[in-house]
C-alpha cells in the first residue's frame, strides 16, 4: 500500500510551496492559471485525495462507501442498491450513490469524486463501452477496495459478482426451443455490454445444440430497452417473413410492454408467439399472462457485494476477495403463461 500522498509531496515535484499548492487547490484567486493547472495536473497523476473529512484522518476511514450504478431508473439496480443498504447499515456504514447514465466520462468523473471523497470502497456496475479502466488505478494504489456487480471488469485485481448470465440466456432459449419454437427473436442492449454479450452467446449456444441455424435479423439491439422500447421491437418482429414464433427480451419491463403491443396487433400469447423476459421483476408477475423469466437475485447481489466489501475493510487478508476474482450467484428459470404453446407435462 502506497504511502498518503501531501501538498508538501506535490510542492517538492514542482519547486513551489507548500502555501501555493493548498491555495491552487482551493482555487485561490491569488494563483494564476497556468500555476493551478500544473499543480491540479501534478495532484492527480500522483493520486492525491482532497482533505474533505479531516476529522476522520486519524483513523483514516471516512465510514462512506461509493456506488456507481448505470442508471438509477433501473428496478433491478433499485432492488441491488437496497440488499447494499442493509448491510451498510447494520455495519455502521453509508452509501455515497451516483449514477453514469451509461456514459464512461460520466463514470470517470465520478470515480474521480468518490476517490477525493476518501471513500472506504468503491461498488460499481460499469457503464456501457466502458472499456479503459485506468480511472480505477487510484483506488488499487491505495489499497482501497473495488468489487464490479452485474456487469464487471476482466480483471484479475478486483472482484466481480454477477450470474453465469451465458447459462441463463441458454437456457432460456432452450426452454423456447422445448416449447416448439424455431425463429426465436433476441432483443439486447449494446453488446459493450458484458451482461449482453453474455446473453446473446448464451442464446446462440442454445440454437447450436439443437442445429437450429442463426439469423442475425432476429437480434434486435438497442440503446435502451425499456417499456417505451416495446412498440418499437414490436414493429420490427411483424415486418419479419416469416413471424417468429418465440421472442426472448433482456428485460422483463421491456418484455411486458412487448406483450401488450404484440395483443394489440393481434399476435395471441404464447400461442402465436412464446414470450420470455429476464430479471423477474414484479411486472412480470401483474401482466396477462405471466411472463416467464429468469430470476436474477438484485437483492442477495446487493448483500453478497456489500459484506464481501466490508468483510475486506474490516480483515484484510480472510476475505473472499484475496481468494477469488468472481462470485457466481445461482439464477433459475421461473416458468409462467407467456411461453407455455405445449400444456404443462
Amino acid at each position: 500500500m502506497e504511502k498518503e500522498i501531501t501538498i508538501y509531496d506535490i510542492a517538492k515535484g514542482l519547486g513551489v510551496s507548500p502555501t501555493t499548492v493548498s491555495r491552487a487547490l482551493n482555487n485561490h484567486p491569488a494563483v494564476k492559471e497556468k500555476t493551478k493547472k500544473k499543480i491540479f495536473d501534478a495532484a492527480s497523476e500522483l493520486g492525491y485525495q482532497s482533505n474533505i473529512f479531516a476529522a476522520n484522518l486519524r483513523s483514516k476511514r471516512s465510514n462512506n462507501i461509493g456506488v456507481i450504478v448505470p442508471s438509477l431508473k433501473s428496478n433491478f439496480q433499485a432492488s441491488v442498491l437496497a440488499g447494499m443498504e442493509k448491510v451498510a447499515s447494520e455495519a455502521g456504514f453509508n452509501l455515497v450513490i451516483s449514477q453514469s447514465l451509461e456514459s464512461s466520462e460520466k463514470e470517470i468523473a465520478n470515480t474521480k469524486s468518490m476517490f477525493n471523497s476518501r471513500v472506504d470502497g468503491l461498488l460499481i456496475s460499469l457503464a456501457s463501452g466502458a472499456e479503459n479502466l485506468e480511472h480505477f488505478s487510484p483506488f488499487y494504489k491505495k489499497g482501497i477496495p473495488v468489487i464490479f456487480y452485474d456487469r464487471i471488469a476482466n480483471t484479475d485485481i478486483s472482484t466481480g459478482v454477477s450470474i453465469d448470465n451465458i447459462q441463463s440466456a441458454q437456457i432460456a432459449t432452450n426452454h423456447l426451443i422445448d416449447q416448439g419454437c424455431r425463429r426465436i427473436v433476441h432483443v439486447l442492449g449494446s453488446t459493450e455490454v458484458s451482461v449482453y454479450a453474455e446473453r446473446l452467446k448464451g442464446y446462440k449456444y442454445a440454437l447450436i445444440d439443437k442445429n437450429i441455424p442463426f439469423e442475425d435479423n432476429l437480434v434486435i439491439v438497442l440503446s435502451d430497452i425499456n417499456e417505451e422500447a416495446g412498440e418499437e421491437i414490436v414493429s420490427q418482429i411483424l415486418k419479419m417473413d416469416p413471424l417468429p414464433d418465440g421472442l426472448f427480451v433482456s428485460n422483463d419491463a421491456c418484455a411486458a410492454s412487448c406483450l401488450n403491443h404484440l395483443k394489440m396487433n393481434g399476435i395471441r400469447v404464447p400461442q402465436d408467439m412464446a414470450l420470455v423476459g429476464f430479471n423477474n421483476e414484479i411486472i412480470s408477475r401483474l401482466v396477462e399472462p405471466k411472463i416467464t423469466t429468469i430470476n436474477y437475485p438484485g437483492y442477495e447481489m446487493g448483500e453478497v457485494a456489500m459484506k464481501n466489501l466490508i468483510n475486506h475493510l474490516e480483515e484484510p487478508d480472510t476475505t473472499t476477495l484475496q481468494n477469488t476474482n468472481k462470485i457466481t450467484l445461482r439464477s433459475e428459470l421461473i416458468i409462467r403463461e407467456s411461453s407455455l404453446k405445449k400444456p404443462k407435462s
